[in-house]
């Protein structure tokens, strides 16, 4: 069988990894479709890309932020060329349809142009003193050699919310892309070395998290991580790097609800629950993963939910009629499996879907189908735990105040979704849900690159993506000029 073989970039240069071992990348609509070989690198691989970071990153964080802007500028516009070929690409090694992997490209497309503009915009601060001559001012500085953990499920689009802000703050970058996910990582830095940019600014190191990832996390030259992917894995990256004293950005899970409201638009209400559970196979950290529904309007809804659920059409993604792609590997199979499984045995009730599909088109791929439990209380771990696949929860209610009540009652708090037609319930809504993004008759999943992502809780660790990425790429200066000639003594009586 032929396939590709791809190397880890250190350096500007192509570099199998030192003990020579791969992984292969599969199509996870079918597994014999390879998409390719990537590095099993190990921790002499992450110790030459972080050495390659900090000799780039000498000359890099002197050149001027809008110079580096320039180059992201560049990016986008390549992005834009190549996006249909980077999509199907994506679609290959991740699976979701077309349209979300078009989507996924144009969110680093979008990503770029914001950050571009940001070049000009790394503003600090100037401040009177309270001595007399003497100048006082703050200033942004590039936090040094900087560690990137991306995950499989937007393998563009969260990569270039990492390596586009932290690029135009001056940093360097070693990025550890999904062992499921690598080819679109590839895709991207190709395009930023296309664009100009100079060699050892980005790294790529490819392998597992054990191989890979903690030796990142651990390396002494490496001065932050940022890191998205599950809770139980991002607390350990925070406890490895705490030891370095190393600042964390920790993007992880989360356990999303849509609230439906007596009054609100039933018709918009389904099309933004089918949505939100459904859309990328249910493999999102904002994917709508429990649905509350006000007791006047659950069995209409409930009914029509399923009747919906039931047409959808499951299959590779690269036929342009499919709704729902596969899961991205076996283990998110088995892990839709236990939760079904779990739910029964709490008492919930199968109302369509909850089985693997394994005959004709599926036999070589791994396909579950869109699965809707209902019966579901707040207190089962159906309701509480993130299952990542395309399972989702229906959960009644009577008031507006239970409802919030339930939504806060777990331990996640990254989106949650209102559909209503009441402003009051909306804005108190918006005050009241704990959860880093909040949407008012849309659905929980969709977030534009310029507003702050993340969430609160078990989700993350308070640093945002997009709107708030540059505080943690950047490191704040305060910078004094005295120019009294004279000594002066800050902080001291000076009343005489």
């Amino acid at each position: 069988m032929s396939y590709p073989a791809y190397h880890n970039f250190i350096g500007g240069e192509w570099k199998p990894a030192a003990e020579g071992k791969t992984l292969l990348n599969l199509n996870p609509a079918d597994h014999t479709d390879v998409v390719g070989a990537f590095p099993s690198s190990h921790a002499c691989d992450v110790a030459d890309a972080v050495a390659a970071a900090k000799k780039a990153y000498a000359s890099w964080r002197l050149v001027p932020p809008p110079k580096r802007a320039e180059i992201l500028r560049r990016t986008g516009d390549l992005l834009v060329q190549n996006k249909e070929k980077f999509a199907r690409d994506m679609t290959r090694e991740m699976g979701k349809v077309l349209t979300e992997t078009r989507g996924d490209v144009q969110e680093a497309i979008d990503e770029a142009f914001y950050v571009a503009g940001e070049g000009r915009r790394l503003f600090g601060l100037t401040t009177p003193s309270e001595l007399q001559n003497k100048f006082c001012m703050s200033v942004r500085m590039p936090v040094g050699v900087v560690g990137l953990i991306t995950p499989w499920n937007f393998p563009m689009a969260i990569p270039s919310w990492k390596l586009f802000p932290a690029l135009v703050a001056g940093n360097t970058c070693v990025i550890k892309p999904a062992t499921d996910t690598p080819l679109s990582v590839y895709n991207l830095v190709r395009t930023l070395m296309d664009a100009g940019l100079p060699p050892g600014v980005v790294n790529i190191v490819a392998g597992s998290g054990a191989h890979v990832g903690g030796p990142l996390v651990e390396h002494p030259d490496v001065r932050a991580i940022s890191f998205t992917g599950s809770s139980a894995v991002g607390a350990a990256v925070a406890q490895r790097a705490a030891a370095g004293f190393k600042p964390v950005s920790l993007e992880m899970g989360g356990k999303n609800a849509q609230i439906v409201m007596d009054d609100a638009n039933l018709e918009l209400a389904l099309d933004g629950a089918l949505w939100g559970a459904f859309g990328t196979t249910g493999q999102r950290c904002t994917a709508t993963s429990r649905i509350l529904l006000q007791k006047g309007i659950a069995r209409q809804f409930t009914d029509e939910f399923v009747a919906r659920t039931k047409k959808l059409k499951v299959g590779s993604g690269l036929d342009t009629s499919v709704e729902v792609g596969p899961q991205v590997n076996i283990s998110q199979i088995e892990t839709s499996e236990k939760y079904v499984a779990i739910a029964l045995d709490e008492g919930a009730r199968l109302l369509c879907g909850g089985h693997r599909l394994t005959e004709g088109i599926y036999a070589h791929g791994t396909f579950f189908e869109p699965t809707v439990l209902a019966g579901v209380e707040p207190a089962m771990r159906i309701a509480r735990e993130e299952v990542f696949g395309p399972v989702v929860s229906l959960i009644e209610f009577d008031t507006f105040e239970q409802a919030v009540e339930i939504a806060n009652s777990i331990d996640y708090g990254l989106s949650t979704a209102l559909y209503t037609k009441d402003v009051n319930r909306a804005f108190t809504a918006m005050r009241d849900l704990e959860s880093g993004i909040t949407y008012i008759n849309a659905p929980t999943i969709g977030a534009e690159v310029h507003l702050p992502f993340g969430g609160v809780k078990h989700t993350g660790n308070g640093h945002r993506e997009g709107l708030g990425a540059l505080d943690f790429f950047t490191t704040w200066k305060a910078v004094y000029v005295d120019y009294s000639d004279k000594l002066q003594r800050a902080q001291i009586d000076n009343a005489e």
